[in-house]
Order: C-alpha cells, then structure tokens, then sequence
C-alpha cells in the first residue's frame, strides 16, 4: 500500500463494545447502542478525573443514579420516562469518558455537537424525546448541581465554602452520604434502575 493509499483511507471512527455493536463516533446509530454497554463503560468512569477519596473511584454511574435519585425528590410526579431521561443524563460519557467542565469549556463547541448527536442516539433507541422538555433538563441541570455538591465536599477535598461558591448550596433538608462503591456492584445497581423504569408496570 502506498503513502498516498494510506493517507486517502479514512481513520476507524467506530468503537467496538463488548456488546458486539460497533458503533460509529461521528454519526452513531440507535441500533448499535445497548443498555450492557452502556452501564459497564460508565461503572468505569471516574468521576473528578478519578481524584476522589476511597478505596474505589467514584463513577459516572454511581453519580447518575444519584442525580435520579434527587430529581425524584425535586420532582416527585415525574414520570418513568422523565426519570430515565435523568439516569442517562451523562450516558454519553460511555463513550467519550467524563470530560471535566473546564476541559469541555476549552474543546468548544464541537465537542458540544458531537456529546448531542450521541445523546439523541442513545434518546432514541430507549424512545426518549430527541430534546428533553426545558423544565426537565433544567432540574436534571440542578440534580446533577447539587449532586457535584455533596462529590466535592465529601469526596473531591472541597471545602463547605469552595463548593457553594462553584455549585451553590443544597437544598435546606437534602442530604447524602456518598460511599464509592465497586464497579461490578454500581454496573449491576444502575442496569436494575434502568430495568425498574422501562417497565411499564
């Protein structure tokens, strides 16, 4: 193969999961996302770039099961659908890892159209609308806030002051104790969630 061969291919823009699927980065299909794949790339996702305290790293996964969790307290008359839109708030980062905002702030905006393409991929395949309603992503937007609160203090070596400062304070009453838990355990715990909310019962 010649120089000029080579350099005409295109780069592989498809990543294969454990699934089996082989999913194209730049223009991902709905068809080649599963739930497996999702909940086992986001397990092992750190949180923080991974500098949290504890014997294990504080996931993605955990995080987004949390940031369900308070949505519910925020919102209790949500439905199923509403909730599962806050569990796969960040199911994009699967693929591309959790990038911290700073970093996101200084790719620009195309790394903010790439993480949206693969968020309406993922939206639909689980028959979630393409754009979540404003009031919805807005409180899921003040789930994930308040949730990076209690990260930062309790995990991330924030102090009480810093972190209000970064993310505001919590609501008055609202409160966790957060524990990084191990990958195999949060992959199951997060498929279960996912399992409870697309059931129609």
């Amino acid at each position: 193969m010649t120089a000029s061969t080579k350099s005409a291919q295109k780069p592989r823009a498809w990543q294969r999961m454990l699934s089996g699927r082989r999913l194209d980065l730049l223009d991902p299909s709905p068809l080649d996302i599963e739930i497996e794949d999702i909940a086992h790339g986001l397990a092992r996702v750190a949180r923080w770039n991974g500098q949290t305290t504890g014997a294990h790293a504080f996931s993605v996964a955990q995080h987004s099961l949390i940031v369900e969790e308070i949505c519910r307290k925020l919102e209790p008359g949500w439905d199923k659908k509403k909730r599962l839109m806050a569990l796969l708030h960040d199911a994009p980062e699967y693929v591309i890892g959790d990038m911290i905002s700073p970093f996101k702030a200084a790719l620009g905006l195309d790394y903010k159209a790439f993480e949206a393409r693969l968020e309406t991929a993922i939206h639909v395949r689980f028959s979630l609308p393409v754009h979540p309603p404003a009031p919805v992503k807005s409180t899921i937007k003040r789930a994930d806030i308040i949730c990076a609160y209690f990260e930062a203090t309790q995990l991330a070596g924030f102090t009480a002051t810093e972190a209000r400062r970064f993310f505001g304070a919590p609501p008055r009453g609202m409160a966790f104790k957060l524990t990084p838990r191990a990958t195999a355990d949060i992959e199951a715990a997060f498929l279960k969630r996912f399992r409870s909310l697309i059931d129609p019962a």
